[in-house]
């Protein structure tokens, strides 16, 4: 019998998400995906980074999300960046696209892996100023220096 090798870390996270966006309210949803884009994220090779979440015909889809995919045989790698439809309820949807008419966007922020399940977490973002970066630059460099001199 062979002995599966367990992934220490589950998650996915978009960082560049919490650097452009002021993010709010959060929801977990579920993918529809195919077999070889699951594999893809049971190994951790996706990235989220610029991925968001658009309305077509009442349901959500998550739309810039590159998933890497091995070929069969050739040793090439290839790269899907297919829309994929997000599973929740209308209520849920509903609240979430009122939210983006006042202004927001909602971002993917985490691809949680573990358990027999994929789930996105997505969430509804108020894009930062240049300004804001640049604060939030300083205020972590702040942090990093006094957690330094503390030690």
């Amino acid at each position: 019998m062979a002995v599966k090798k367990k992934n220490s870390a589950s998650t996915i996270v978009n960082r560049k998400a919490r650097f452009d966006y002021e993010l709010g309210d959060d929801l977990v949803v579920g993918m529809s995906l195919t077999g070889k884009q699951v594999r893809a994220a049971r190994d951790h090779r996706v990235q989220l980074q610029g991925a968001f979440v658009r309305e077509k015909n009442g349901s959500l889809f998550l739309t810039g999300a590159t998933f890497t995919i091995r070929a069969d045989k050739a040793g090439e790698s290839i790269a899907d960046v297919s829309d994929i439809q997000l599973l929740a309820t209308k209520k849920q949807i509903r609240e979430f696209l009122t939210a983006k008419t006042r202004g927001s966007s909602i971002v993917a922020t985490k691809l949680l892996t573990e358990g027999r399940y994929i789930k996105l977490v997505i969430a509804l973002g108020k894009g930062k100023r240049e300004w804001d970066k640049r604060e939030t630059i300083r205020r972590r460099d702040l942090e990093r220096e006094h957690n330094r001199m503390m030690k």
